[in-house]
């Protein structure tokens, strides 16, 4: 009977491993062998020489690459820590009860669900310096102060990250309300039994409780912004000057525009190994610190 099972078990198994090893492990073992030839589109002539680990040894010395990676950690940060305490406060307010909460969480999951290529495209609408709402909501009708937001470098980036925010803050809201929605109301009761506030109540119940799911929201959205690519395509171009060339987007550029695919592929597998090691962190060091505490 037990050999049955295990017989089944791969059966069903075989599948779901088929498909990831033909669109996960493939093309990441076919990007790292890319990595290590010199490979130029457009120049047949040069062959696909072998190089070893030159391209990594060049993308360590790149300039471009440094900043792109600079602009990627800001960015990461950013959006990391605004989304999870915008997702924070929002989850510990759909988690009342009230008339209508039904209706409000759906309408939060509104942003995440809107598809990204189609809400870069909104916010640099908004963002526009002729007809954006951004310029009339700040200065209203007066045109001659209207600020050109995608075309200053701060206030580029800034942009963006308000982007990614306003997408994704609902992402990690569901996360950390279902990590509310398993805390008894009988804790809560027996805190104000006892005569705790509401600070109190949040510190010393919600918080430990619900840290595991702020681990699960944390990893996901760093992991996922620091792939970012699409809003900063979309929006800027990676302009002006270089403000917005996250790494992913820098990697295109070399490999879709200029023709690198060499070098391109080794910013992939970086940036492959960037979030691979990102995620071990997470799980096996802050994720073992708040799962084991209280």
């Amino acid at each position: 009977m037990k050999r049955r099972d295990t017989q089944l078990y791969l059966t069903l198994l075989a599948p779901a491993v088929a498909i990831l090893f033909l669109f996960i492990v493939l093309p990441i073992g076919q990007s790292m062998m890319l990595s290590l030839h010199r490979v130029v589109v457009g120049l047949p002539a040069l062959g696909n020489p072998f190089v070893g680990f030159q391209n990594y040894v060049d993308l360590l010395k790149d300039p471009v690459a440094r900043h792109s990676f600079s602009i990627t950690a800001v960015f990461v940060t950013a959006t990391t820590s605004c989304e999870l305490l915008l997702g924070l406060l929002v989850a510990l307010l759909i988690n009342h009860r009230f008339p209508g909460r039904g209706a409000l969480r759906a309408c939060v999951l509104i942003p995440w669900a809107i598809p990204t290529v189609v809400s870069a495209q909104m916010w640099r609408y908004l963002f526009n310096d002729a007809y954006g709402m951004i310029n009339y909501i700040v200065f209203g009708a007066e045109t001659s102060k209207y600020v050109p937001w995608l075309a200053l470098p701060n206030a580029a980036l800034t942009a963006i990250i308000a982007a990614d925010v306003w997408k994704t803050s609902s992402f990690a809201a569901l996360l950390i309300l279902a990590g509310l929605q398993l805390i008894p109301d009988e804790l809560y009761q027996a805190a104000r039994v006892d005569g705790a506030g509401a600070w109190k109540r949040f510190w010393y119940i919600t918080w430990p409780l619900i840290r595991p799911a702020f681990l699960v929201a944390l990893l996901f959205r760093t992991i996922d912004a620091f792939r970012v690519f699409d809003l900063a395509f979309v929006m800027t171009q990676g302009g002006p000057a270089d403000a917005t060339n996250v790494l992913q987007l820098y990697g295109y550029k070399k490999m879709f525009v200029e023709g690198w695919m060499g070098y391109g592929s080794a910013i992939s597998v970086a940036i492959f190994l960037c979030v691979l090691i990102l995620a071990v962190v997470y799980v096996r060091q802050v994720g073992k610190r708040l799962l084991e505490s209280p």
